[in-house]
């Protein structure tokens, strides 16, 4: 039996990278969210973007190393095997989830580039993308915001799909991912 045969679960990095993407998402969006309750100009709402801008950014930075280890490990098979339609519909939710990670913060290093303003990430200014634009700035924004919407379902989809196959298909697709040195059947 060869190593990949014998892997039930995710190795303990893409586990690790996996629920601390959910946890980082999280906060990017309950910082953007939580900004609209304080007045512009106030401390706290330009903290909160603030926030927004590097936790967006730290997700770029863990998105490139989620990929490398994506590529670099075997991935645990499915069992029992889901139908072929079912591992086509992952892939490809899968790939969504990857250009929104990758993609989002990317816009929004663009929207502060192409704004004119400061790029901030954890005590550094990191350096612009694009010259300054604001009609593209604004359309970058628009996207971003469109795409933002698009991630709401895209994560719920995905969340969905894993409890759907862990209740009710009763299959391995969740238990491959939890942590801790659970019990696979």
């Amino acid at each position: 039996m060869t190593a990949t045969q014998a892997r039930t679960r995710y190795t303990s990095l893409s586990i690790f990278l996996h629920w601390a993407m959910l946890l980082l998402i999280t906060a990017v969006y309950a910082c953007i969210l939580l900004r609209e309750n304080y007045l512009k100009g106030s401390d706290m709402r330009e903290g909160l973007k603030a926030w927004h801008f590097m936790l967006g950014l730290t997700v770029l930075a863990l998105v490139i190393i989620r990929i490398v280890a994506r590529l670099l490990s075997a991935r645990p098979p499915i069992k029992p095997e889901p139908p072929a339609w079912q591992m086509l519909l992952a892939k490809v939710t899968h790939f969504a989830l990857y250009a929104f990670m990758l993609a989002m913060p990317i816009a929004g290093w663009l929207i502060l580039s192409t704004g004119d303003k400061s790029i901030p990430f954890f005590g550094l200014e990191l350096p612009p993308l694009a010259a300054p634009d604001k009609a593209l700035s604004s359309q970058i924004k628009e996207l971003h915001e469109t795409f933002g919407t698009v991630g709401y379902f895209l994560i719920g989809l995905h969340a969905l799909a894993a409890l759907f196959h862990h209740y009710v298909v009763k299959d391995n697709t969740f238990r491959r991912m939890l942590p801790g040195k659970l019990p696979v059947r």
